[in-house]
């Protein structure tokens, strides 16, 4: 999942343009990149897998000057990308996941067109999306074309000398959010990136809204159709404690999860604690509800470490698992913990770095308390989960069975004797004392939307 951050200001934007994009940093870990309109279109890409995005952009920024500008942390693609078209010279950024990007890209190459962005894994989404545009007689029926042609999602950036066209996926995938103040107007994922800068929500972008964004303000271009299917788990995990999504905040969201979990739990314990971050924020409403102290026996050393979680590459995400958290043994030693999760994903980091290093400072008890029901399938919207075979559920299930099955059913129904078979093979897998999911409705209710109008793919298996 990629973040992007937009700005047309009546003065030079680039100083909240640094940092109205780093505050997506917890969207993404491989490639960070801006680009500004002033006199001429400056860009800068760089590889953010080893450093954060301030450290590699803090001076280059200095050298870039307009008020036009946008930003991406990406967790794939190398962007923003400059395109020379017949609408002009443009830059363009996008978030979500197209999973044709391929087949697309060779039904243009078999018509003459070429690809310049190739890297170890292909062809480049951004720059397919690039394509598929300017293949149209308008940049709004280019943007059109790539929501009809696409499977997956693509909320889309596009920046010409005049202003910023921002495009939320058709159905709403990703939030998009628009901010005003006296400086202008800024775009972007979320709205933290808001707050410290001066600005204030302005106006949430409808799923396939299309609006187009000067100093002077905003116009719409093309109506959204307000078939949401946001992704429920911007909430739960991926969004940062003090964003808003469809206006609803992402801390409240998990403080009201965790009031739920304990709601459902009738353990016996002395502290509760969250897995940081994201899981501090569903600790503290189990706590609330439970009347269980909070506590942290485990603390996140910020500085140097991000999301054990996002980045591709299995040996990098078990790095950062072993390194970011440092146990507190005064804490931990002889005392029954219900440790918060967001989720389990995969349940090696869990098993391996977490639960280990409470359990060898003394835990007496480690019971786990995820924020989300079993993860099933692999998202197909924004790289949240990316195969089958990662999924700890699947795996259980495969051990239960004996071999891969096709319809499981019963493993989705918290009430069979199926789901209760993989839950305490997962619980044992990983070392727990005891494990218990929230259910989907309840996750469904912390959130607060009607169902219809949340993504539930990553557990049901469709929309």
């Amino acid at each position: 999942m990629s973040g992007i951050f937009g700005i047309a200001t009546k003065k030079d934007c680039t100083g909240d343009l640094l940092y109205g994009t780093d505050y997506h940093s917890h969207m993404g870990t491989e490639y960070g990149g801006m680009a500004v309109f002033g006199k001429r279109l400056h860009r800068h890409i760089h590889d953010i897998s080893k450093s954060q995005f301030k450290s590699k952009f803090f001076e280059e920024y200095k050298e870039m000057e307009g008020n036009l500008g946008i930003g991406v942390i990406s967790d794939r693609d190398p962007q923003p990308l400059i395109i020379s078209s017949k609408f002009g010279t443009f830059a363009i950024a996008s978030a979500g996941l197209v999973e044709n990007t391929k087949e697309l890209a060779m039904e243009l190459l078999d018509q003459g067109e070429t690809f310049g962005e190739m890297s170890g894994e292909g062809f480049n989404s951004v720059e397919l999306i690039a394509k598929i545009i300017t293949h149209k007689d308008t940049i709004i029926e280019g943007i059109e074309d790539v929501y009809d042609k696409i499977n997956g999602s693509a909320t889309i950036l596009l920046m010409t000398e005049k202003g910023i066209y921002a495009a939320r996926d058709r159905y709403g995938r990703l939030p998009l959010v628009i901010g005003e103040s006296e400086k202008g107007y800024v775009v972007a994922n979320e709205t933290c990136s808001f707050l410290n800068l001066g600005y204030k929500i302005k106006k949430y972008i409808e799923p396939g809204e299309i609006v187009f964004i000067t100093n002077d303000g905003i116009e719409e271009r093309y109506k959204g159709d307000k078939k949401n299917k946001i992704c429920s788990f911007l909430w739960i995990y991926t969004g940062y404690p003090a964003s808003s999504y469809e206006g609803i905040g992402v801390e409240v969201v998990r403080e009201r999860s965790g009031r739920l979990l304990a709601k459902n739990d009738n353990v016996k314990a002395d502290l509760v604690a969250g897995v940081p971050d994201s899981g501090v924020g569903h600790a503290i409403g189990y706590a609330m509800e439970s009347g269980i102290p909070y506590r942290r026996p485990l603390v996140k050393y910020t500085p140097g470490y991000g999301r054990s979680y996002t980045p591709p590459a299995q040996e990098i995400r078990d790095l950062v698992a072993k390194m970011k958290l440092i146990p507190v043994k005064e804490v931990i030693e002889g005392n029954r913990i219900v440790l918060c999760e967001d989720s389990i994903v995969r349940g090696t980091q869990l098993k391996n770095y977490t639960l280990k290093k409470l359990w060898e400072s003394g835990a007496k008890e480690v019971h786990v308390r995820p924020a989300c029901p079993p993860l099933m399938f692999p998202c197909r919207y924004a790289l949240s989960t990316r195969s089958v075979e990662e999924l700890i559920a699947r795996r259980a299930i495969w051990s239960i069975e004996g071999r891969d099955i096709e319809d499981i059913s019963e493993y989705l129904d918290d009430t069979t004797e199926k789901y209760k078979a993989m839950v305490d093979w997962i619980a044992s897998e990983l070392g727990a004392t005891t494990l218990r999911y929230q259910k989907i409705d309840d996750m469904v209710k912390a959130i607060g939307l009607p169902r219809e109008q949340l993504c539930l793919h990553c557990w049901i298996g469709h929309d």
